[in-house]
């Protein structure tokens, strides 16, 4: 047993540590033994997480960096768990939070001595500063990267009926994840792997072969490849060496920066000289790790430094109401400068809602309900 004394601990509190051995036996006859003192309990989820928070051992945003470090499945998911964690997003939201406290005071100065020797220009000044921290607020909250990443990313495999989609699922799933036939139309509705690709969190998708159809159910597999399509991050666009120009056709409005290009089959044809195609064969595993290399470009050039973008709603939420409040106040500054003070009190609060440094009992149960017993 380790005795650590306070404040110098995780949750700020005097705290006994018991190391065990592991088999179920011996750690139940500890927790039935401690069970069975007076004034002892079973922590709640979450519960020695929240009293780090209560007692000022770290913020609310360290706080849900807790649960995604635990929940983290990836490498990247990790590293934005700990940049989080490390104080990254808490440096920066309490920066603006400083930024606008103190040009609310320079506003409040001009409300609480009018008739003192206050610069006149004052209010009039702040408007220049207000305008820059609110545009920086919301280029901020226009880089979706965090919550992707930390939900996880989409790749999405694309083309005509038979040329070789769930064969280069199963490929990089490693795999029988997809059914595989000669018969065209077999895929009627989205396949989809969890998978690890350089540290990205992506889910592989198949879908149904595009083309023209009367078949309903057919018909409403295809539409779904489309939707999902357009909400892909990646989309692997597979044409079949052997039917070059048909099956390329099937696929060329959905080519772009967020497409690749494969060419299937290509142990029994080589795609025509000049196209820009992976050559693969899921047959004999050619091309499949020159393929999950560009997946792994793509994602590493798009998603790189996403590690100070909001990842969760919470803080879209929290951001968009001190943007607004902002923006309230900047049409207030040259009017009634009472109302001006107010929207920046606001987005203060708002702000600091995010870390936790005023107004957040409400917010407690929400955030701590989705922790691990214990943590």
């Amino acid at each position: 047993m380790l005795w650590l004394p306070s404040p110098a601990t995780f949750t700020g509190e005097d705290t006994a540590e018991f190391h065990v051995h592991g088999g179920r036996a011996v750690v139940r006859a500890v927790l039935d033994a401690l069970a069975s003192m007076s004034g002892l309990r079973a922590a709640e989820p979450g519960e020695f997480t929240r009293r780090a928070v209560l007692n000022g051992r770290m913020d609310l945003l360290a706080a849900e960096a807790v649960a995604d470090l635990v929940a983290a499945d990836t490498s990247r998911q990790r590293d934005q768990a700990l940049n989080q964690l490390q104080g990254g997003l808490s440096a920066l939201y309490d920066g603006w939070r400083d930024r606008l406290v103190a040009s609310l005071a320079r506003l409040e100065a001009v409300i609480d001595f009018p008739d003192e020797d206050v610069p006149a220009e004052v209010s009039a000044g702040l408007a220049p500063a207000l305008a820059a921290l609110e545009r920086e607020m919301r280029e901020h909250l226009g880089d979706p990267r965090g919550e992707r990443l930390r939900e996880g990313l989409s790749a999405v495999i694309l083309g005509a009926p038979n040329v070789g989609k769930s064969s280069l699922l199963n490929a990089l799933a490693g795999t029988d994840a997809a059914i595989v036939s000669e018969e065209a139309g077999t895929t009627r509705d989205t396949v989809e792997v969890a998978m690890d690709i350089a540290g990205f969190a992506v889910t592989v998708v198949d879908t149904a072969g595009l083309r023209e159809t009367g078949n309903g159910v057919e018909g409403e597999g295809i539409r779904r490849a489309r939707a999902r399509a357009a909400a892909a991050d990646l989309k692997l666009l597979v044409a079949d060496a052997s039917r070059w120009a048909e099956t390329v056709a099937a696929v060329a409005a959905l080519q772009g920066e967020d497409a690749v290009l494969v060419a299937g089959k290509a142990d029994l044809a080589r795609p025509p000289a000049g196209a820009e195609a992976i050559a693969l064969s899921p047959a004999t595993g050619e091309g499949i790790s020159d393929l999950l290399a560009a997946m792994a470009q793509r994602f590493a050039d798009a998603w790189e430094n996403a590690g100070l973008s909001p990842s969760r709603g919470r803080h879209r939420s929290g951001l968009l109401q001190a943007a607004d409040a902002l923006r309230r106040c900047r049409g207030q500054l040259h009017g009634d400068v009472t109302l001006a003070a107010e929207d920046l009190r606001l987005a203060a609060t708002a702000l600091g809602r995010l870390t936790g440094r005023v107004d957040v009992e409400d917010l407690l149960d929400v955030i701590f309900r989705e922790f691990c017993i214990g943590k």
